[in-house]
């Protein structure tokens, strides 16, 4: 692979920055990684590992003379963050995010960015319910969907260049419309999100099944689920923040979907169910089709 970005700063050192990281080197696709993290912790330990090039105590320091800055905080940060690098960004760089949720981000970020720099928002489907800076790693993008939502004036050459970055790393780039992203996010990742964490916390209120008793069984499906657990409580909590009308309205439909399981159930419905269950089943299919699944399910961080 020859260099795309002869400097990229990194801005925010979990688990999508950390393996941006190594993923550009071992493809070497950009010259200098500078990093920067809110916490000194995570900064000494990104600087300890060698995590990045250099790793700096500002994030104004960070993306000085950068040609492509991402932005990889949570997505009620990315206001404060924009608002302290925006005039410190090299005239022509590109800016971006890894944020799940889009029209917010947009909404956020774009007013504090100069005219002089091309801001390509994006979100990479990726992730473990592992974070902190030692969680990366090279090969977590790829055969994974990397979602850009451009603006209508975005720089065609600086979209270009961020995606032959994420080709680099081995994702697969698609284009979207912000709005419908969200939507799209709210099916595929928020709503599930909530539900598992809904169900986690069923378990934890229904004091009839012990604590002993849904570690011991919980491969029967609680499993998967209590992977949300471990996953960053402050992301998620933006998330649905952010993302509230897609979400709730996904979440009205489950509400419907679920009254009429529940009525099935209790009328003794069984050719309501199993033609039910028969549709769901074509849709797990689907996604092993299309490549996209996993022996490790992808709670906790993907959204």
């Amino acid at each position: 692979m020859s260099v795309i970005f002869d400097r990229v700063a990194l801005i925010g050192l979990g688990l999508i920055a950390g393996s941006m990281a190594h993923a550009m080197r071992d493809n070497g696709l950009a010259r200098h990684v500078a990093g920067y993290a809110r916490s000194a912790e995570t900064r000494a330990v990104a600087a300890d590992i060698g995590l990045c090039d250099s790793v700096h105590d500002s994030a104004a320091d960070a993306v000085k003379g950068a040609d492509l800055v991402v932005l990889a905080v949570p997505v009620g940060a990315m206001a404060a963050v924009a608002a302290e690098i925006g005039p410190h960004l090299k005239p022509g760089a590109v800016v971006t995010d890894v944020g799940s949720v889009k029209q917010a981000v947009i909404e956020a970020v774009a007013p504090h960015l100069p005219d002089s720099v091309h801001f390509v928002p994006g979100h990479p489907l990726a992730g473990t319910e592992q974070s902190g800076p030692r969680s990366g790693f090279a090969t977590l993008f790829v055969n994974r969907w990397w979602l850009l939502t451009p603006l209508p004036d975005t720089d065609a050459a600086a979209k270009q260049r961020l995606t032959d970055l994420i080709l680099g790393m081995g994702a697969q780039v698609e284009d979207m419309d912000p709005i419908h992203h969200d939507l799209v996010l709210a099916v595929t990742s928020h709503t599930p999100h909530l539900i598992a964490y809904t169900m986690v916390g069923v378990a934890d209120h229904l004091r009839r099944v012990t604590d002993e008793e849904v570690i011991k069984y919980s491969a029967a499906g609680f499993r998967d689920f209590t992977r949300i657990a471990a996953s960053d409580p402050t992301m998620w909590r933006d998330v649905f923040l952010h993302n509230k009308e897609a979400t709730l309205d996904i979440l009205g439909r489950f509400t419907e979907e679920l009254f009429v399981l529940q009525r099935a159930i209790r009328m003794g419905d069984g050719q309501l169910l199993h033609d039910y269950f028969t549709r769901t089943r074509a849709i797990r299919r689907g996604i092993i089709e299309a490549g996209q699944d996993t022996a490790a399910p992808d709670f906790g961080r993907g959204g």
